[in-house]
């Protein structure tokens, strides 16, 4: 009996942890976000230089309420571009080259200018986005 509660705790455990990124620290990406606030809200609805990030995770590109996407951006969301961890831990290490990858072309227009070399900093903020539903 205790093998079939410990295999069932640890099944939950599993499925509560979700993927490699969420697995990152959303308590310390929280305070890293500090660094996308000047352009981003995790907000529902408030937009600021850039969309909110409320429920980016999961949300298709280009979709947030009342924000002006970039040609480019708007047209990956027009190809079906989804916000996953894995989509969000590329495009936030390289914008632009994420952007001419996924649409096939050599030239776009981003307004997204950071990049975020660190993995574990995109972990952590990718993990605090995920939270923000």
């Amino acid at each position: 009996m205790r093998f079939v509660i410990m295999l069932f705790a640890s099944l939950a455990m599993t499925v509560a942890a979700g993927s490699a990124y969420s697995a990152g620290d959303a308590k310390r990406g929280g305070k890293q976000f500090g660094r996308c606030k000047a352009c981003h809200s995790v907000e529902a609805g408030k937009n600021k230089i850039g969309p909110s990030l409320h429920g980016v995770v999961g949300r298709k590109a280009g979709t947030a309420e009342k924000y002006k996407y970039s040609k480019s951006l708007a047209a990956a969301g027009a190809k079906g571009l989804v916000w996953t961890e894995e989509n969000l831990m590329e495009y936030l290490e390289g914008p632009t080259k994420f952007l001419k990858k996924y649409l096939g072309v050599k030239s776009v227009h981003n307004k997204m200018k950071n990049r975020f070399k660190k993995k574990s900093l995109r972990e952590n903020i990718i993990a605090y986005l995920a939270t923000q539903k």
